[in-house]
């Protein structure tokens, strides 16, 4: 699964931005503060717990990570977890905390074609398709740490979703409105929308990543007046 692989990876250094905005302060899902600098032997078991908590949503969903699930499979006492964490809460944003870092390092700085190096086009696709397994994959972790309408897109990870997927449009379509094609392209990778999509209507994860190329084929094509695709979206009522 792609958030087991995204779990694993070890981050790289960090990527110098790709436009001047505050990507200082957007690494970041939890409070500032969560992960203080730890001892090589910490940060091994705080990964190794992570790990763990990772594979128990991989299998049962965010309701099967407790405190002593967690500690049952990383073989460690349970107050170990509680030390670290806290209570569950700080668990699971540590967790997803965790995933966000890994994600961004990926599409800031790793390989090609969701990292620099492919066109933009092709990262656009990339980019959703990789939110989207992401999605389906760690989906009621993100429900649970889904934003109120007041902060939805004023956290510093959407934020920053946000902006890397502008800046891809604008790469792409120098002449379009970048930054309100990029709030309509994120509109479709919403958990919520991939939620009730997936689980409510059954639809296959395999389907909403074969329309998010689709969407993108044709946003891209209809600014620019390319594909016969780009066409009809254009004219359709």
């Amino acid at each position: 699964m792609l958030y087991a692989e995204f779990m694993s990876v070890v981050l790289p250094p960090r990527p110098e931005p790709e436009e001047s905005t505050t990507e200082s302060e957007l690494l970041q899902v939890g409070p500032a503060g969560d992960e203080p600098c730890l001892r090589a032997d910490a940060a091994r078991n705080r990964a190794r717990l992570l790990d763990a908590a990772a594979r128990l949503i991989a299998e049962h969903g965010a309701a099967g990570v407790t405190m002593e699930a967690v500690a049952t499979a990383a073989n460690v006492g349970k107050g170990t977890v509680f030390r670290r964490f806290g209570d569950r809460t700080g668990l699971l944003t540590a967790l997803l905390d965790h995933s966000e870092r890994n994600f961004q390092a990926a599409f800031l700085g790793g390989p090609p074609p969701l990292g620099p190096g492919a066109s933009p086009v092709e990262r656009l696709r990339a980019f959703g398709v990789a939110m989207l397994r992401r999605a389906v994959d760690e989906l009621d972790l993100q429900l649970a740490a889904e934003p109120g309408p007041d902060r939805r897109y004023s956290v510093p990870p959407r934020r920053l979703h946000h902006s890397h997927v502008a800046l891809l449009l604008r790469q792409a379509l120098p002449d379009a409105d970048a930054d309100l094609l990029a709030h309509t392209l994120m509109g479709y990778l919403n958990p919520v929308l991939v939620h009730h999509l997936t689980r409510q209507c059954g639809m296959p994860p395999a389907r909403l990543e074969a329309g998010w190329g689709e969407l993108v084929d044709r946003v891209t094509s209809a600014v620019t007046g390319g594909a016969t695709g780009g066409a009809s979206v254009a004219t359709a009522p």
